[in-house]
């Protein structure tokens, strides 16, 4: 991935962390790596454990970035969660897999969706 890709990136998983906050969530970690993959932000929503996959484009030309989230991706992140908790003593009631799209379109404010339990 090239720099400008990975600036890209980084900002919008800053923008995406800032909305889950002011949502009310905690922000346990970013950018969480194991052999198994990356989580892009692990939070938490009272006694559920959040993972949320953050998708950031220039353009929805090639479609939204909510759709870059496969249905194999997804059980790649409920994996990573097990993972998450095996190497931080986690316990909680419930886990959720959230993701959110951002657009950052050419002129204005980018747009942000937001799918809370897609799995």
């Amino acid at each position: 991935m090239g720099t400008r890709n990975r600036d890209r990136g980084q900002w919008g998983e800053d923008l995406a962390a800032d909305y889950l906050e002011r949502l009310g969530l905690t922000v346990l970690a970013r950018n969480w790596r194991c052999r198994a993959g990356e989580i892009d932000i692990v939070a938490a929503d009272a006694d559920t454990l959040v993972i949320c996959e953050v998708k950031t484009r220039t353009t929805e030309d090639f479609g939204s970035p909510l759709a870059a989230v496969t249905p194999r991706k997804v059980l790649r992140l409920r994996g990573l969660a097990v993972e998450w908790m095996r190497a931080h003593d986690g316990r909680a009631r419930a886990i959720r897999i959230d993701v959110i799209g951002i657009v950052l379109g050419t002129r204005g404010a980018p747009t942000l969706e937001y799918l809370r339990g897609v799995a």
